[in-house]
């Protein structure tokens, strides 16, 4: 392969993709709010992803191009935060599809994220494309609306992949850090009633699948977490068990809604059923390297 394009690529999960990428690919080049400059076989370009001012060049010839934009939804849902959470998703992904339609050679394969947050809180039901049911809250209608930017705009020679995907576990980024802190801490117990799903994956199956949507040519709606969704309870308690900490102190609903106004988040995060399961990456034959926690958490603490 030679040319992956990868909007907003410097955090977490750009870092991810760059690190599985880079040997497989001639270039890749990362659109950021930062400045343009070149970094051996990566190169970032400045854009202000919400208008076209010649970084739009860059997808030319492009084998993929894969959109991260979105402002983290670990922040308070004031109105602000909500208007920015949706803006900086929608401005995104139209821009980058007006993009995609000015290239003479358009990016062979146009991923974007999407969220597992699409479908209803549930702990009765696994989630998957086919009978997932979506539901109606603001966070789910961002995802709804995420998407419908997304494919509302038919790119002929472009193929489109939404990726719905949950909480990714990394060793140098994620939720894992401040989740491993806390059970440090003695706070690991289980978060509510503890009997929500999380829905998860390791970061290296998040990159490998990836990989597996691109060559296998997938396009449409793809659940990218791990098939073994966990209770939160039991989510709590391996996390224990691999940090060595033989207690956590259990945190009530209304002890975190107190908490998330201190520090600034949504109790929301934590306390929403996320029971998803990806059924067309295994149908299609993907095969998770972590789908055990215990294996996912020994790795990461490794």
């Amino acid at each position: 392969m030679k040319k992956m394009v990868i909007a907003a690529g410097t955090g977490f999960l750009g870092t991810v993709l760059i690190d599985f990428f880079k040997g497989s690919y001639q270039e890749i080049i990362v659109l950021t709010r930062g400045k343009s400059e070149k970094k051996n076989n990566i190169q970032f370009v400045h854009w202000n992803a919400n208008s076209l001012t010649g970084w739009e060049e860059v997808l030319e010839n492009a084998d993929v191009l894969i959109n991260l934009a979105g402002k983290s939804v670990d922040c308070r849902y004031t109105p602000e935060n909500k208007a920015t959470i949706l803006s900086s998703r929608i401005d995104s992904t139209r821009v980058l599809n007006e993009a995609v339609l000015k290239c003479k050679n358009p990016p062979k394969h146009f991923i974007n994220t999407s969220t597992a947050t699409i479908y209803r809180h549930s702990e009765d039901k696994q989630m998957d494309e086919y009978s997932g049911e979506i539901g109606d809250d603001f966070s789910m209608n961002v995802a709804k609306s995420w998407e419908k930017v997304f494919y509302e705009v038919h790119t002929d020679k472009t193929l489109k992949t939404a990726v719905r995907t949950s909480i990714v576990l990394g060793k140098n980024g994620g939720a894992f850090i401040p989740l491993k802190r806390l059970t440090q801490l003695g706070f690991g117990g289980k978060n509510g009633s503890g009997n929500q799903f999380v829905s998860w994956i390791h970061e290296l199956d998040f990159a490998r699948a990836i990989a597996f949507i691109i060559n296998n040519k997938m396009t449409g709606s793809v659940n990218v977490v791990s098939p073994k969704p966990e209770r939160n309870d039991d989510f709590m308690r391996k996390l224990r068990k691999a940090v060595g900490i033989p207690f956590g102190i259990p945190v009530s609903k209304t002890l975190l809604q107190i908490g998330a106004k201190i520090i600034q988040t949504e109790p929301e995060l934590v306390l929403k059923s996320r029971n998803v399961i990806p059924k067309r990456l295994t149908e299609n034959g993907f095969v998770f390297e972590y789908h055990d926690l215990e294996k996912a958490f020994k790795n990461l603490l490794s």
